[in-house]
């Protein structure tokens, strides 16, 4: 049947709905370190002014185009497991996609996983914090076997002739990601292999049994490794620290990936992990059927030797969440400042103003007790950064790494539907946010390891106050907040019980102190206000009335340069 003459075709077909207006577009293109008003500041204020002009092109790097979609791809195509090649042999090849090869080798090259160690100067602590900071918003899983590798070194330190071996190539700014003996290559990537099926957090409990391959024993010596690793993150490392149980106890080794023959050492890869997030990260199930590794530290003492790993990787949680915060709450900043509704832009908006403003407070207290505690790490010659090293590494990883996750939703939410879809940003982010909670120890592990600390060397809660005493006079929510922590500190009943608190309380007391001694004036008071009220659980966009909302937002904005 023919349409009426008058119906011209272009009336009826490939007709324009709508316009496309007053609609975002993504963060692309800018400078992830300039525009980071909190994080130049703490740079400099931390110790590594010096590293200013560096951080600024590892920034723009890091804001582009280019490098955050090297992130979405090695996410969207995770990595695959080969257990054997075609013929039958056992390979236990781990590929992954070029764009995450692209990410460790820039990680590598810029230091990420062993600049304090290679070029130990004033501030390299906290200088490589900030490039990690950066390098975990465009992509956070690759930074796993990146955080080992950095945290390794101390722990080989315990051992001279394991260190003399192993370090040059571990501190080289080398990424050869080749199925090869160690030998075969100029630099080497060192993973964890801890947990296991009976004891997950308590190590104590690990089976795996380590037997003497001759007459020497104990440190250096060459040991024979049987049993099981229910965790073991990426697991195409060169090399793995790991516990077993030798005649005198738990203890430390290095399980290198090959033997020194060439030929395969027996670390057999059972399956990856199919995780909820960090996909771009391999984590696997292995067994050791006879594993050769040598054994780092003193027989027996296992735990101490890799403490001073798991000090450093619980650190780069810190720094990671961290990362994870300032991505989120920039992805929402920029959204609202594009986006309209009800007749006005989002940001201008009284209440969503208040949730961005609060989502900006989370952020900066996060940033400051972190980079204070890269300070400390550059100056652990000092009794008291040595101190608060050992209290804060604890108590700033359980709540910044638990504090994420609802930090991520309600960015999230500022965002709205889009936000939601997985082409957004936001379900990787989400998704990502729970790991550095959980793993190098769950909230629980830390909240005790602090009161262990207390217990031990009571001069951390000296130094901690001490810490808080430096912002004395300076805000009334804080001298009060203070006060009744201290009240807190001369109670003992119920210690463990009341862990958790107490932890919580330590850690806003420092972020409340810092901010007042070194943030602007309206984001020191409206966290000090916010959070130090005692009104406990609340939601974000909750800030009490007199807050200069505008100021803290118009601060932390990013800016991309289409717009």
């Amino acid at each position: 049947m023919n349409a009426p003459e008058d119906l011209a075709p272009h009336r009826l077909f490939l007709a324009e709905t709508h316009e496309v207006v007053n609609a975002g577009h993504e963060l692309l293109d800018y400078d992830m370190y300039r525009q980071d008003s909190a994080l130049v500041e703490a740079v400099q204020r931390e110790g590594a002014g010096w590293a200013d002009a560096m951080l600024g092109e590892f920034g723009r790097l890091a804001g582009s185009a280019a490098y955050l979609e090297l992130g979405v791809q090695a996410n969207q195509n995770p990595p695959v497991l080969d257990t054997h090649d075609r013929f039958g042999r056992r390979i236990d090849l781990v590929r992954y996609h070029p764009a995450y090869h692209q990410l460790m080798r820039t990680a590598i090259e810029q230091g990420l996983h062993a600049s304090p160690w290679s070029d130990p100067r004033p501030g390299a602590h906290v200088a490589r914090a900030a490039r990690f900071y950066l390098q975990t918003q465009a992509e956070p899983g690759h930074c796993c076997p990146v955080t080992m590798t950095f945290a390794s070194v101390p722990a080989l330190r315990t051992t001279p002739v394991l260190d003399a071996a192993w370090a040059p190539k571990i501190t080289a700014r080398h990424y050869d990601p080749r199925n090869v003996p160690d030998g075969a290559k100029a630099g080497l990537t060192i993973g964890m292999a801890m947990t296991e099926k009976q004891g997950g957090s308590d190590v104590r409990a690990n089976s795996t049994r380590a037997y003497a391959l001759g007459a020497a024993d104990g440190a250096g010596a060459a040991y024979e490794l049987v049993g099981h690793k229910y965790f073991v993150s990426a697991p195409m490392c060169d090399a793995f620290l790991t516990l077993a149980q030798a005649p005198r106890g738990l203890s430390c080794f290095l399980l290198p990936r090959w033997r020194p023959d060439g030929t395969k050492n027996p670390m057999q890869v059972l399956r990856l992990k199919r995780k909820m997030g960090n996909l771009s990260n391999a984590s696997s199930e292995t067994e050791l059927r006879g594993a050769l590794a040598w054994m780092v530290g003193d027989e027996g003492r296992g735990v101490r030797t890799i403490i001073e790993m798991v000090a450093m990787t619980r650190f780069d949680c810190m720094i990671g969440s961290t990362g994870g915060q300032r991505a989120a709450v920039a992805q929402a900043l920029h959204h609202c400042r594009i986006r309209s509704a009800f007749g006005r832009v989002l940001n201008a908006q009284p209440l969503m103003r208040n949730v961005l403003a609060d989502l900006v407070l989370e952020h900066e207290g996060s940033l400051a007790l972190a980079m204070r505690v890269a300070r400390a790490l550059d100056h652990r010659d000092d009794a008291h950064e040595d101190a608060l090293v050992r209290l804060l590494t604890g108590v700033g990883k359980y709540w910044i790494c638990k504090r994420t996750p609802q930090h991520a939703y309600e960015a999230m939410e500022c965002i709205g539907g889009s936000g939601y879809m997985e082409d957004s940003m936001f379900p990787r982010l989400y998704r990502e946010a729970p790991v550095n909670a959980i793993w190098e120890g769950s909230g629980n592990v830390q909240c005790l390891d602090v009161l262990r600390a207390m217990h031990k060397t009571p001069d951390v809660v000296d130094a901690l106050f001490t810490e808080l005493a430096r912002a004395r006079g300076a805000n009334a929510h804080l001298e009060r907040f203070v006060a009744a922590l201290q009240a807190e500190f001369g109670d003992r009943a119920e210690l463990e019980y009341r862990a958790r608190d107490l932890v919580d309380r330590m850690a806003l007391a420092m972020q409340a102190a810092l901010l007042v001694q070194h943030a602007p004036a309206a984001v020191a008071d409206a966290f000090c206000a916010s959070r130090l009220d005692g009104h406990g659980q609340r939601q974000y966009g909750t800030l009490p009335r007199g807050v200069d909302c505008a100021a803290i937002v118009e601060r932390a904005t990013p800016r991309a340069t289409a717009g």
